[in-house]
Formats: C-alpha cells, sequence, structure tokens
C-alpha cells in the first residue's frame, strides 16, 4: 500500500529513526504505526546485539542536582560526532533528570527506570537503532548530604559533584568546590579517608626513593673526592657516550664505575631509618596536600587550601563526600 509523508512524519516524530526506516515500517506493517513502532524498536535490539563486542568510549557526562540528593549520568557510545550529537545529548539529559527526580541509588535502578512508558534501557536501545552505535550506561555516580552541589565542564565529558555537611550552602560555593574536584582530582575529601593500602603503598615508594637518593648522593660525594664530574657518571649510557666524546678516558670510566659500586653498597647497608623515615612521612604529608580535597591548594587562590576556603566562607563548612566521573584521560 502507498504511505503518506504525513504517517511518515508522525512515526519519525514519534521514534526518531530516519525517514526511510519509517516509511519501510509502514509499508511492512500497511501503515499501523504501532505496528511500525515494534519494527523500529526491533530494529534497534538487533542492532544493539551486532554492536554488543564494539568499544564505546566517548559519550556524554551530565551531573545535577535535586534537593539533597546529587547525580551524574554517563551514556557512552562509539564516536565523538555520534556524543555531540543533539539527540544523543537530549537523552543523556532525559536520564539524568529521571535520575534526579527518581533518587536512584545504583546503575541498575537507573537502567530499570520508567521513562516515557518504557525503561532507560529501552529508550537507549531505541537510540541505537537510529544511529547505528553502540551505547551504554556507563559510569554512574550518586550522593546525598545536607547541601549538594554539581559542575558540568563545557564539553560534557567531565562532571562532579559534591555533598556538605551544612544547609544552604550558597550555590556558587558548592560550583567552585566541584570545579575544584574538576580540575584537581583529589583522592579522598580528607587524609582519614585514604585507603590504608595507598598509604602503605605510598610509604613503601618514599622509602625507596629516600634510599635511592641517599646512595646517590654517597656516590656523588665520592667521585667529586676522587676528582671525577658525578654529571658523566648518571647512568651506563652516558658513560660510554662521554668516552666516545672525549669528556673521560676508558679509565677513566672504569674508575668511575668502582667508586659508585663501592660508595653506594657502603651507603646502602648503613643508612639512617629514622632519617629515612622522616623524609618518607614528609613525602607522605605532600601526598596528602596534593590528593585530599580540604587540603589541597584552593585554585583560586592558591594562599589558602579548600578547607580555610571552606571555613572561611562558613565557619565548621566541610565537604562530607564527593563523585567525579571524567571519560578521557586524567
Amino acid at each position: 500500500m502507498a504511505v503518506s509523508i504525513e504517517d511518515i512524519k508522525k512515526l519519525r516524530n514519534m521514534t526518531g529513526a530516519g525517514m526511510m526506516d519509517c516509511k519501510n515500517a509502514l509499508a511492512e506493517t500497511e501503515g499501523d504505526i504501532q505496528a511500525a513502532i515494534e519494527i523500529i524498536r526491533k530494529k534497534g535490539q538487533a542492532v544493539a546485539a551486532k554492536r554488543e563486542d564494539r568499544d564505546a568510549a566517548e559519550g556524554c557526562v551530565m551531573a545535577g542536582t535535586n534537593g539533597a540528593y546529587a547525580a551524574i549520568v554517563t551514556l557512552k557510545c562509539e564516536t565523538d560526532f555520534v556524543a555531540k550529537n543533539e539527540s544523543f545529548r537530549a537523552l543523556t539529559k532525559k536520564i539524568l533528570d529521571a535520575a534526579l527526580e527518581a533518587k536512584v541509588k545504583s546503575l541498575d535502578e537507573l537502567k530499570a527506570l520508567p521513562l516515557e512508558g518504557r525503561t532507560v534501557a529501552d529508550l537507549i536501545t531505541d537510540e541505537i537503532g537510529k544511529t547505528g552505535e553502540k551505547m551504554e550506561l556507563g559510569d554512574f555516580e550518586c550522593l546525598e548530604a545536607a547541601s549538594v552541589a554539581s559542575y558540568n565542564h563545557f564539553n560534557d565529558k567531565l562532571a562532579a559533584i559534591a555533598g556538605f555537611n551544612l544547609e544552604g550552602v550558597d550555590a556558587h560555593i558548592g560550583r567552585e568546590v566541584c570545579m575544584q574536584i574538576a580540575s584537581m582530582n583529589p583522592v579522598s575529601v580528607s587524609r582519614n579517608d585514604v585507603a590504608q593500602e595507598t598509604i602503605d603503598q605510598e610509604i613503601a615508594v618514599a622509602v625507596e626513593k629516600t634510599k635511592q637518593e641517599q646512595v646517590v648522593k654517597a656516590q656523588e660525594a665520592a667521585l667529586r673526592k676522587a676528582g671525577l664530574n658525578p654529571n658523566h657518571f648518571d647512568s651506563e649510557d652516558h658513560i660510554e657516550s662521554n668516552i666516545s666524546k672525549g669528556w673521560i678516558t676508558a679509565e677513566e670510566a672504569e674508575k668511575g664505575r668502582q667508586i659508585m659500586k663501592e660508595a653506594g653498597e657502603a651507603k646502602a647497608a648503613n643508612l639512617p631509618e629514622a632519617m629515612i623515615q622522616n623524609i618518607a612521612n614528609g613525602r607522605l604529608n605532600k601526598f596528602f596536600k596534593e590528593n585530599c580535597l580540604l587540603e589541597q591548594a584552593y585554585v583560586q587562590d592558591a594562599k589558602i587550601s579548600v578547607g580555610e576556603f571552606l571555613d572561611k566562607t562558613t565557619k565548621g563548612l566541610v565537604v562530607v563526600s564527593f563523585k567525579r566521573v571524567n571519560l578521557n584521560q586524567d
């Protein structure tokens, strides 16, 4: 039967599918709109199944708040072209708004959330049918607190949310803190929240680095005492290169190697443990200041920490939790 352009436009408005897909679906169902919708949806399911093994590394990240609840939703796709498409961005916003309204707590709950008479998962499958690309929900984060705030970076690839211990936090202050989280990528709110495994790892790295530095200092001092330039012996490749350039002789190179070996072994066997531990602890404190939100230098005024900024704004105000999602490489 002949399919009218009005019916094609109607089906397209209802499904978002291409004109030819709508025309073919209506022709197959002899003009039955509801049956045509099912055909288009099944097509989306078929495309989704075919694309299942593809990598969805692009997408859209959006954050928002509703009262004392904040959430970040990530809808992923294969290409940046689709990620920037208005239909894809609109779907991400619809999913975020639905999550905020229902205050969902998990990714599975979000997938099953009713939206426009279907589920979020079904709507994503429908969108796959329109674009032909794999799509899926990625990271989903949420939190609840006395006050909450959110920040969406301009490219919709990065977002952050934060919760505060006091009610009525100024929206500008909340956004500033979320921008700090987005740009500086802290690992925790405070040093008390850092996992013990991370602390142990940082201490181990700091101790080893400090020991290596002490050995190198001893080697350099021994080389200088022997009248040799330590810069000529900083690696085996440089030693060979310096010989070829005539900066040191083969005999000096061998003498330097022997001095470094003896001085290094002597120092490694007699390292001052207390000093090593003190330096390592200092490096751990530096790690805390660089990676714990409340101790980080405030990006708008590096003379104060984020914690000091908040307390200056409102006495006793602190961040109690935060979440951050970035589709790009940090």
